[in-house]
Formats: C-alpha cells, structure tokens, sequence
C-alpha cells in the first residue's frame, strides 16, 4: 500500500523522476557515442537501483565508484540513491594505501570501477572482500528497453537518510567522509538553481570529475532538476574542450581557474567561436586578473560566477554574480540562500566588519558530521557552528574574501602571512603560468615562505622576489623560489600544497 510519506517524497533519484514527467524526450546527458533522454535516463536509474538490490545490498550499504567521468558514473549516483544505498565516489587517481584507507573507512561492500583501475580496487584488502564491478559490465542493464517503471514506493528511501559519504579532498590531510543526505543535498541543489541562473534552455559540458562535489552537485543533478543538456567528457582537455564549446554552442561552462588558465593559454583560444558561451563559472580559488581580462577582451557578452564552499556543504556556500565581478574582483560573493555566516576569531569572538577571522556556517545544507570519526566531527562542530578552516574578511554588506586555509598560512618568524597574498603578487607577472606559495619548516624562520612556479617564458627567480618586495612587506617575500614544469594537483585542478611541503 502507497503511503503518504511516498506520496510526499523529495529525495535525490525524485528530481530525475520528475524532470522526464515533464521533459521525457529531452536529451538529459550525452557520453561519446551515447544518449539518453529523461525518460530514458528515468528508466536507467530504476533498472541499476533493482540492480545493485538484486546483488543482496541493503538499505544503508556503502557502494564505493572508483571511475573517470562517464554516463554510467552518473547513473550509479542516481541509482544508489533511488536504492537508498550510500554513494561513495573516490578520486580515481588515488592508488593501493590511499584508495585502501577510503574503503576500509567507508566499509564499502561493492566497489564499481572502471576496467583499467578494477585491479587496484582488487590489490587492496578491502578490496579483495569487497565485490567489485565494472562500469562498462552496466551499460546493457541501463539500456534495458523492458525495464518496468518505479512505483512510487518500490524503493523506501527517506530524504534523512544517508545519500552520500562526501570524502574531502585532502590537500591538506587524510580525508574524511562527510555524511550527506538526501535533505541536505536537495537544499543544495535548489541553492544552486536560486544562484546560478540555471536554465532548461542551457547546454553545458561537465569536463571535471563527478567524484567531486562541485561538479556532480553545483552542476550536473541540478542541471537534471532544470532539464537542461549535458555532455560529460571524461577529462578537461583545451583543445577538446573549445572544439566542443564550438560545435555543441555550449553556453554553460563550469571549471577551476587552473583549467580556465589552460583554456586562455592554447593557440586555439582565438581562433575558435566561443560567442554562444554566456555563463562562466569557476572555483577554488580566485581567478587570475590577467586570464579574467583575456576573456572578458575576447568574449564581452560572457558573464562570471565565483562560486565557493566546501565539501561538507555540498558544497555550495557564496556566490559572487556577474553584475558583482565588475566591483569585486577579490571577492567571493555572499552566502546562498540557506547559508548562515559568522566570522569569528581564534578565541571564537565575532569580528568587526573588514577583520580577518574563520568564517562558520548553520545550514541545512550541512553534512551529519563525519563517517566514523567522532571526535573529528566533535571538534569541527564545536559551539553550534560549523568550523570551515577558510579564513576571510567580510564587509558590511555580507561580501567575502578568501584570505587562505587556517592551514595555509604560513608562520614566518612569528608572524603570519597568508599565501594567497603572494600568489596573487607573483601571478602578476607575464612569464607565469602557475604559482603556489607554501612555508617550509626552517630553524631561523620557523617557515620559510617558498614559492614554487611554473614559467611560461623566461623569468628568474630574482626576478620574482624583486617583484614580491616591491608589492609587500619584507617578512612576505620568498625565501626561495622553485621553477617546476607542473604543480601537484588532484584530478579536480586543486593544487596540493601538502605534498609541496613533504617533497
């Protein structure tokens, strides 16, 4: 018997549900030689969900993804939650101790990857008790043109209970799981839709990974929710790229700003007709002014959304919109709609408008606290505030600064400097590609400011820290700066500072 709690249901598998009631023969997602319209993509989601059940799953069980970008990852999401399994997605660069940490921690019982990373899955422990299925060995299930349609209570799935175990990035440390739900997942993606000027009418390509929460939960399920149309390419490579934004006329385009420097710095950025892009959106960290002003000079009609936040909220926090960017270069916006802000001090006192401090968040947006990690949980939820890390100055109006991570900042003889801020004077200069700044333990300094830089023409290092010292105060010039071909990054553009600082 139906119940009315079914009838009244708002999980994350509903959205797809709901868009093909009313779109069904729209395209919802291209992969290569594939496509799927709503209805179809509707249809798939309820075979893999039947699926994953039939395989003896639970309702509660973690079902671990360890693929690039595809189709099939996108619908292993959806399915899981219409399963009311928990979805672990893992960054698919990781290998044997890392990869062995997430499944071990998440207690991952199935594991679906993609074949050529089948046997790192299988190589750890945990993946040897765990069943492991490959991406690909899906395809025929989810293309069943037989497949019967869900009754509304087929799968019991509650929008409290776990959809998502949303491990960070760990750039700085070991990651940890934030438990997500399908409620807190849902108040994300209606953020997103108030914020973002999504439309049904947009044509976006999803080109970082969907491991990661910014992609798969700012863009593509609330793309879905909207009824828009979605190419996902399995990695963000230029050349790809701007051939694909000119042949699909893509007009919506998300990416961190180390892709959007690739995407300025290739031969074919001028020569190829991006006018139909209108919505530029990026993440991360700051957009470099120079690479801004290249596309602003080349496309004037396109329009750019700063967006900020952080894994345990989904992960979007502020927004900072196109009519914002001509005022606010440096600034990340002000919060979403079900973001709640403080800026406080190291002592938890609140800050005067234009002070630095750690900015906390309330929201319903927020995870549950952390998978099997109490005392981490404990801690980042102390006082009734979500502690972020992020240290920021926030003006009257609500507006935002990133000024760095707590982690970030660099002890320098007993003062603290923020490695942003030497980024951004760095970055300054024409011959530089890319920067990140980090302190290195040192017995004079405590740390040692150190820039490491990939050049793009010649420059020398006394180049740099001539150009820091005229821009800063002494105590934040570089004590050295390193030339490398590549920073660290993880598969998502995010540079790794931790293993700039352990070598």
């Amino acid at each position: 018997m139906t119940t009315i709690s079914a009838l009244r249901s708002s999980t994350i598998a509903d959205t797809v549900r709901r868009t093909a009631r009313r779109s069904p023969d729209r395209t919802a997602i291209e992969f290569r030689d594939r496509t799927w319209s709503y209805a179809q993509l509707d249809s798939a989601v309820t075979a893999l969900a039947r699926h994953l059940l039939a395989l003896g799953l639970e309702h509660g069980d973690r079902v671990g993804a360890y693929g690039k970008n595809s189709d099939l990852y996108a619908l292993v999401f959806l399915a899981a939650a219409r399963a009311g399994l928990i979805h672990v997605p893992i960054n698919f660069q990781l290998k044997r101790d890392e990869l062995e940490y997430i499944l071990d921690n998440s207690g991952a019982s199935v594991v679906i990857a993609d074949s050529d990373l089948a046997t790192e899955v299988e190589a750890t422990e945990s993946g040897r008790t765990a069943r492991v299925l490959h991406f690909d060995s899906l395809i025929d299930i989810a293309a069943a043109a037989d497949t019967p349609p869900a009754e509304v209570d087929e799968f019991e799935v509650s929008d409290t209970d776990v959809a998502q175990l949303l491990y960070t990035s760990g750039t700085t440390s070991l990651p940890k799981g934030a438990v997500m739900t399908h409620r807190a997942l849902m108040h994300e993606y209606i953020a997103c839709l108030d914020a973002l000027d999504f439309s049904a009418d947009d044509r976006q390509v999803h080109a970082l990974p969907l491991y990661h929460s910014a992609q798969m939960h700012v863009f593509l399920i609330p793309a879905l929710m909207k009824g828009s149309y979605n190419i996902i390419v399995p990695a963000p490579v230029p050349g790809e790229l701007l051939e694909l934004i000119e042949q699909e006329r893509i007009n919506t385009f998300f990416a961190a700003p180390t892709v959007w420097v690739a995407l300025v710095n290739h031969p074919e950025f001028t020569t190829r007709d991006l006018r139909s892009l209108r919505k530029a959106y990026y993440g991360a960290s700051i957009m470099p002014g120079p690479v801004l002003h290249r596309l602003r000079e080349q496309l004037p009609e396109l329009g750019f959304y700063n967006c900020f936040g952080q894994s345990e909220m989904g992960p979007l926090c502020t927004v900072l919109r196109p009519e914002e960017h001509r005022d606010r270069l440096g600034s990340a916006g002000r919060a979403t709609i079900f973001t709640e802000t403080r800026v406080v001090d190291p002592s938890g006192n609140d800050v005067a408008p234009g002070e630095q401090g750690e900015i906390l968040y309330r929201s319903p947006q927020l995870c549950e606290g952390y998978w099997n990690k109490p005392e981490a949980t404990e801690e980042a939820f102390r006082g009734g505030w979500f502690h972020s890390g992020d240290l920021v100055i926030q003006d009257e109006e609500g507006f935002i600064e990133v000024v760095d991570r707590v982690k970030d900042v660099i002890n320098t003889g007993g003062v603290l400097v923020a490695s942003r801020q030497v980024e951004d004077a760095i970055f300054e200069l024409d011959n530089v590609a890319e920067v990140a700044v980090v302190g290195l333990p040192d017995d004079k300094w405590i740390e040692a400011i150190t820039a490491y830089v990939v050049p793009k023409g010649e420059i020398t290092a006394d180049e740099v820290i001539d150009h820091v010292r005229q821009r800063l105060a002494a105590f934040k010039v570089p004590k050295g700066v390193h030339f490398v071909e590549e920073l660290p990054k993880n598969s998502a553009g995010k540079i790794l500072k931790r293993s700039l600082r352990t070598g």
